[in-house]
């Protein structure tokens, strides 16, 4: 399903609000939970679109602050989303999606074949702008992993309350990826994330 629709902006889209209610309760999706490396090419809905960047990176309190904790409050971490409809920023204080390009650069995001033709992959991001003065990707990639690794982890579960596929990668080419997204220097990939129906 295309994700600009007519009358939308060709850079802002907006998601519909995302479902907070229901879903399976939290010991049976920790007992569903896992990883998957089989998917059909059969796309997500707005709605699942929606549900799954909120429970990423969403706002869930008036303080702004989101749905994964983020080390020392720096709030560096950023989800891009790779569809075959090209790549897209999530923006959590719009709940909404920023068209970047519409390339298709699924294949960049890692080395396995499945990644290819899975409707999504997630790619999580620092922005190391908002780690502090002179930090650099060395200084805080495993503090930005670990926050990578929360946010996964919100997605693992909404999978698997969803009864859809997931597994998070780190077999991939950074610096190909990195220029495929056509990221600035201070902005350093840290994880993907493939989404989709198993197969």
């Amino acid at each position: 399903m295309p994700l600009i629709m007519m009358g939308q902006s060709p850079e802002i889209i907006p998601l519909p609000e995302a479902d907070k209610t229901g879903g399976m309760p939290l010991m049976q999706v920790l007992a569903e939970r896992h990883s998957s490396r089989e998917y059909t090419d059969k796309a997500l809905s707005e709605q699942q679109l929606s549900n799954m960047l909120w429970a990423a990176w969403g706002i869930n309190r008036e303080n702004g602050k989101h749905t994964a904790p983020s080390s020392r409050n720096k709030q560096e971490m950023e989800v891009y989303m790779s569809t075959d409809d090209g790549l897209f920023l999530y923006l959590p204080e719009k709940h909404a999606l920023k068209k970047i390009h519409d390339k298709d650069i699924r294949a960049k995001t890692g080395g396995q074949a499945f990644v290819d033709d899975a409707p999504v992959n997630l790619i999580f991001v620092a922005d190391y702008r908002k780690a502090g003065n002179n930090v650099t990707a060395d200084d805080y990639r495993c503090t930005s992993g670990t926050n990578a690794g929360f946010m996964s982890q919100n997605v693992y579960l909404y999978c698997a309350s969803e009864g859809l596929a997931t597994v998070v990668r780190g077999w991939f080419d950074r610096d190909e990826l990195h220029t495929a997204m056509e990221l600035e220097n201070f902005r350093d990939v840290i994880l993907c994330q493939t989404v989709g129906y198993p197969e």
